[in-house]
């Protein structure tokens, strides 16, 4: 039931409700937004320092201008919780119970005042650029806004956007929401040139909107609902492309997310009262301490690795490198194209890069690994994390990695079934000189396993228990203990792949003589999956079964819903070739 029924929000069905409000009572306003983010996250996670950093400045934004009709494309969009509160979904916070009524990213099937399913960084001047053009075309008038972060705009697609923004023939605002974090700590020079703006009260000289042709104003504080009101009625119905540059306070309201940004920027589940997470530390070594540990162990013996991520140190837990080796440490800010590029240069030179890769944002630099890795078959090292079906949003999934990596020459994407296997797989990985190597870091849990001795993964040879009856389960990392309890059910042949496009025909001829069904298991997307490749080269010797998910984009499904209907369950698969037998 709803927490809070004397709350004004309780009023707000659409933007048009806040006209109704004074000064006073829309900074009230601001105050419920906060609390119930704070409520909310609590209880669910989710993105907490970008909401509560931006909350005056949409207040402001719908009070301005005449949503939908004028349109707003958000960064990546993980900042829309207020937005989101303030266009008639105001219950999803209000009421736990309709706490999974929404997703936590805009979305155009979810409401008219969303025009994109954003969920990556970088894109929002493009589009609303594209849409600019589109109007003057058809003849509209109607206000076309970006908004994106300092963070954001450090990708590269930004400034493309930039370029073209800055000779659109009439209405066009870029909002820069500078708050002076990304998800971790902003790097590179536009920190220094957003540093110039600030401190000159946007006067400097060093001007590089201006300098591109941009009208540009500047709000000290983007926190105060009058001045940014103002600000936004002062660049309302204007007929040229123009930039207004917002001082933030990421966090604001909270004070334990303003001492820690980076901690508080995406959180789990918390204590409102102590701040502490509910959900338990994992217990014993994981897939990210297995690879943190690796390059470590390497860095102190003197080699020259370079550990490389794309603002998301984080996710890895590079802190540890980061603070005690940071000659060994490089973020390159949002920018995963700059992250896959540096690291080819870096291994060119003669430097052995690590590149920290998130399966989701992996696909922004995917020229990258084809043209300046692949092309070039130079030893890059790259860790993949996020990578298996899960219950993301559909800008989140992590099931196109093996599509992206394993169909590239060159590449060798090498999937562990434990964490020994990774480690070795690691620290081969490393001293091989030769080709692009990524490694499919475990999502699920998996064991410690037995540690591997002098590991040699320049030839895949698949590690086969055989079975009593004439089927064999291939299941490839992370998916391995599904395939033993597949195996067990069937007295089947239980095969470890060890890589997901690299297959050892010389196994595959003999499984394909020996059995009368193969069964691949693989965590990932089936189109231009692993096993596809294996049914491809053994479908007509033998017969196969696929099991994988199928080519689409699920948003938030739970797990349980996607094993189900993707026929991924043990019973399931068990089934399905008891049938075909």
């Amino acid at each position: 039931m709803n927490q809070h029924p004397d709350y004004l929000l309780n009023n707000i069905k659409g933007p048009k409700d806040l006209r109704k409000l004074n000064i006073e009572q829309l900074n009230q306003l601001a105050q419920e937004i906060r609390t119930l983010i704070l409520e909310k996250d609590s209880v669910e996670g989710g993105h907490l320092g970008p909401d509560l950093g931006i909350v005056e400045a949409t207040i402001a934004y719908h009070y301005v201008f005449d949503a939908p009709k004028d349109k707003i494309v958000w960064d990546v969009s993980h900042q829309t919780y207020p937005h989101k509160m303030l266009t008639g979904r105001a219950l999803a916070w209000l009421d736990p119970d309709h706490y999974e009524d929404v997703t936590p990213y805009t979305n155009p099937d979810e409401s008219p005042y969303d025009y994109y399913a954003v969920g990556h960084t970088s894109t929002s001047i493009g589009l609303a650029t594209g849409m600019a053009k589109a109007r003057d075309l058809m003849g509209g008038h109607e206000n076309i806004t970006a908004l994106i972060g300092d963070g954001s705009i450090t990708g590269g697609l930004a400034f493309e956007g930039l370029n073209n923004a800055a000779i659109e023939k009439h209405n066009l605002v870029i909002v820069l929401n500078d708050n002076q974090m990304s998800i971790d700590e902003n790097v590179g020079g536009v920190v220094t040139m957003l540093e110039k703006l600030r401190n000159s009260d946007g006067k400097t000289p060093d001007n590089p909107f201006t300098a591109m042709g941009f009208d540009y104003r500047y709000v000290a504080d983007g926190n105060n609902i009058k001045d940014m009101i103002e600000a936004f009625k002062a660049v309302k119905d204007v007929d040229h492309p123009i930039v207004l540059h917002i001082n933030t306070l990421k966090g604001k309201g909270y004070q334990p997310a303003i001492d820690d940004e980076v901690g508080h920027h995406w959180v789990l589940p918390f204590d409102l009262k102590t701040d502490k997470t509910t959900v338990p530390a994992p217990k014993g070594p994981t897939a990210n301490s297995i690879a943190l540990d690796e390059v470590i162990r390497h860095i102190k013996k003197g080699e020259n690795i370079m550990a490389i991520n794309a603002a998301i140190p984080g996710v890895f837990g590079l802190g540890k490198i980061k603070k005690e080796y940071p000659e060994h440490y490089t973020d390159v800010g949002i920018a995963e194209q700059e992250s896959v590029a540096f690291a080819a240069g870096a291994a060119k030179e003669g430097a052995v890069p690590v590149l920290f890769e998130n399966s989701t944002f992996l696909q922004r630099a995917f020229d990258q690994l084809s043209h300046d890795v692949a092309a070039n078959d130079l030893p890059v090292v790259m860790m993949v994390a996020g990578g298996g079906i899960s219950n993301a949003s559909k800008t989140h999934l992590g099931i196109f990695d093996q599509v992206m990596v394993g169909n590239l020459p060159n590449w060798n994407y090498l999937a562990p079934t434990t964490l020994n296997e990774e480690r070795a797989m690691l620290d081969w990985a490393i001293k091989q000189r030769k080709h692009p190597i990524a490694i499919k870091m475990p999502t699920k849990p998996v064991p410690e396993g037995e540690k591997i001795e002098d590991p040699d993964y320049s030839t895949i040879h698949y590690q086969i228990i055989p079975g009593k009856n004439d089927v064999a389960v291939i299941a490839l990392g992370d998916f391995y203990e599904r395939g033993q309890k597949v195996a067990a059910e069937l007295g089947a042949t239980l095969v470890n792949p060890l890589s997901a496009n690299i297959l050892d025909k010389t196994a595959l001829d003999d499984l394909a003589e020996k059995n009368q069904l193969i069964i691949t298991l693989e965590d990932n997307s089936l189109d231009g999956g692993f096993g596809q490749k294996v049914a491809s080269y053994v479908g007509s010797k033998t017969k196969v079964l696929n099991f994988g998910q199928i080519r689409e984009y699920s948003d938030q499904t739970p797990l349980e819903t996607l094993y189900e209907d993707n026929q991924l369950n043990v019973n399931q698969i068990v089934a399905a070739a008891k049938k075909e037998l």
